[in-house]
């Protein structure tokens, strides 16, 4: 798998990829706008040009979009709601001119009511972006910490909106922090392979196109979203050895988003970590197989 990571888009999406070749990233991820904030300005042509001959001409895998912060399909406030639609819509649209291959967002909270009160709306809303923005680029929901009212910590959830919306066009992103925090066992063989059994039934592994890699700071089942540096959280080493070995990864691209070790977010040492497990697990999978 191509193992990448979240970079800034700051000055102009093309300088993204600067910053990406910088610290030897084999893909990216960005927010084409501020994640803090609703305003939205489309990138001139020549800027998009400048991207797509960059990206080229490194080499660059899978250029992914990730939603905003604030996004929230779920919202019974109209105004936020209209807000995050148009907010998906814009970044898909955008994701068509680029070539990026999709946006990931996260389903966010239903706010105390419930996921049956919210269901038909957030359906609604996919089906909007989804016609809003034709193309090729698909629509990833994330996986959820399980924090609060949050939506789509479990497979069910996540495989019960992505039923009822029913478009071949949405898809799953998985974070390794995020499953740990809700409890799922991605540590060890034996419960990695559990994990992704119970995935591909109520889901299934072919929807799965990309994985947010990241350590995680609290312990196994806290519902807490907090990110730590490869090997140095509570899945660990050996715990990311186990995940790149499996044979459900290996052409899914991976992104980092880990604090980094000066807190300046995803950076080399980080990557070289995650190539350097994922040269042993294909060393280890090459033995098995002689």
């Amino acid at each position: 798998m191509d193992i990448g990571a979240h970079v800034s888009a700051a000055g102009g999406i093309e300088k993204a990829v600067d910053r990406a070749v910088e610290i030897g990233a084999e893909a990216i991820q960005i927010f084409p706008s501020s994640p803090r904030m609703w305003r939205y300005k489309d990138p001139a042509d020549a800027n998009v040009e400048k991207f797509e001959t960059a990206a080229a001409e490194a080499g660059l895998g899978p250029t992914v979009f990730h939603g905003i912060y604030l996004v929230a399909l779920a919202a019974e406030d109209e105004a936020l709601y209209e807000r995050s639609v148009e907010s998906l819509t814009n970044y898909m649209r955008l994701a068509g001119r680029l070539g990026a291959a999709g946006v990931v967002f996260h389903p966010a909270s239903h706010r105390g009511r419930g996921y049956e009160a919210i269901e038909a709306q957030f359906v609604t809303a996919v089906h909007r972006i989804l016609d809003a923005a034709p193309g090729e680029a698909w629509l990833a929901l994330e996986n959820s910490a399980g924090m609060g009212d949050h939506v789509g910590s479990k497979f069910g959830e996540l495989g019960r909106l992505i039923r009822a919306v029913d478009r071949p066009r949405v898809k799953v992103c998985l974070d390794t922090q995020h499953l740990w925090a809700a409890d799922y066992d991605v540590a060890t063989a034996d419960g990695l392979n559990a994990t992704l059994a119970e995935f591909d039934e109520l889901i299934g592994l072919d929807l799965l196109v990309a994985v947010h890699a990241n350590d995680s700071k609290t312990a196994r089942g806290s519902a807490v979203d907090r990110h730590e540096n490869i090997g140095e959280g509570t899945i660990g080493r050996e715990g990311f050895l186990n995940i790149l070995k499996h044979p459900a990864f290996q052409h899914v691209p991976f992104y980092l988003e880990v604090p980094g070790f000066e807190n300046s977010g995803p950076d080399k040492r980080n990557l070289d970590i995650l190539k350097a497990l994922r040269a042993e697990a294909g060393s280890q999978r090459q033995t098995r197989q002689d």
